[in-house]
């Protein structure tokens, strides 16, 4: 076919161009407040912190930064204060976590410790054994973003 090519490029160029108009380049607006962007920072004082569950006693708490914990995709600060041990327990849900303050160790069980500091990344498993120590002078801060509904069960075992 002679023309076909060109019939070909005429027809890309035409998608390209409607795809660039104004109608289509629009995005629909939020269908909930959990869709909006947002930017929040640590030390933000509108932020709303409330107690950790009870398997993590003491200096410890929590700030639910987007999503709700009951549901699926919900993100959350835990903060937790120097030289204070996480205890051994595990999730339903994987998580990823950054580290905002401090610098803390995390042992999954069946792997070495590992040294945390800010700005460092970690993934935990959905269901495995984990814990942590705050071992700086300063509160440990963590992102942690949750695939499932937040929870946190128990472990008495080894993570050796």
């Amino acid at each position: 076919m002679k023309n076909g090519p060109i019939h070909a490029a005429a027809f890309i160029v035409a998608i390209l161009a409607s795809a660039c108009s104004p109608e289509v380049a629009k995005a629909p607006a939020p269908a909930s407040e959990f869709e909006k962007a947002l930017a929040i920072m640590v030390s933000d004082p509108a932020l709303t912190w409330g107690p950790c569950p009870p398997i993590f006693s003491g200096d410890c708490s929590i700030a639910v930064l987007h999503g709700n914990p009951a549901e699926a995709n919900a993100d959350a600060f835990l903060k937790v204060g120097p030289q204070y041990n996480i205890p051994a327990h595990w999730h339903t849900s994987a998580e990823r976590m950054i580290l905002v303050t401090g610098q803390l160790q995390v042992t999954y069980k069946g792997q070495p410790t590992v040294t945390l500091a800010v700005g460092n990344y970690a993934y935990g498993p959905a269901r495995m054994p984990h814990n942590a120590t705050c071992v700086s002078a300063d509160p440990c801060t963590l992102f942690i973003a949750f695939e499932a509904p937040v929870d946190a069960h128990a472990y008495d075992g080894t993570l050796e």
